[in-house]
């Protein structure tokens, strides 16, 4: 497993995006054990997207105009209906503890839906991982496995590091009124820009 992987695979993980800005939005409305099913749950939704890839079905998702739109305006209104639900939700950012009345199966749930309904991240597996194969492998479906184990373990560590910190400050940050007004304004409005961008995205 080469450091070009590591490191490009820490770049992806980091970057801010639907999944970053759900393991924040639990972290900081429900603490640090909701934080950790968030990233958990987004770490697992990535699987649909890698098993796609290995076995050829995110091909579908570049050459078929159809597959590929129905799947993006699924994402679209999965993201405008978060961004609607935290807007209206004034219980979805308060402190409370972290015994959530939130189940973690919702939450897992929640955080698959984000990421399966994002087709970009099949294309992308579909480009990204067999460029890490390497020629020589005995079994290239093992070392894709491999590598998206690897990807999914990473992905999860970073979530994880996102959803602790909102964690820890957020007895400092939510207990305040209008902190929580212009933070479910921010995160619905994250959301609402996400949905328009997945919508204009191309193949």
């Amino acid at each position: 497993m080469s450091l070009e992987f590591l490191l490009t695979s820490l770049i992806v993980a980091a970057s801010p995006g639907t999944g970053v800005l759900f393991t924040l939005a639990a972290g900081l409305s429900r603490g640090s054990r909701a934080s950790l099913i968030a990233a958990f749950g987004c770490a697992i939704g990535i699987v649909p997207h890698m098993a796609a890839a290995i076995l050829g079905l995110a091909a579908l998702l570049h050459t078929s105009a159809l597959a590929f739109q129905l799947l993006k305006y699924l994402g679209v209104l999965y993201l405008l209906y978060m961004a609607w639900t935290t807007l209206k939700d004034h219980s979805a950012l308060t402190v409370e503890p972290d015994h959530s009345p939130r189940s973690a199966a919702q939450v897992i749930v929640s955080a698959i839906l984000i990421n399966i309904l994002n087709p970009k991240l099949s294309i992308f597996f579909l480009a990204f991982l067999p460029q890490f194969v390497r020629d020589d492998a005995a079994s290239p479906l093992a070392q894709m496995l491999e590598l998206s184990g690897v990807f999914m373990l990473m992905t999860f560590v970073v979530f994880a590091g996102y959803g602790l910190f909102a964690a820890a400050v957020r007895a400092h940050v939510v207990a305040r009124p209008q902190v929580l007004t212009w933070m479910r304004r921010t995160f619905a409005g994250a959301f609402a820009a996400l949905g328009v961008k997945l919508a204009f995205a191309e193949r």
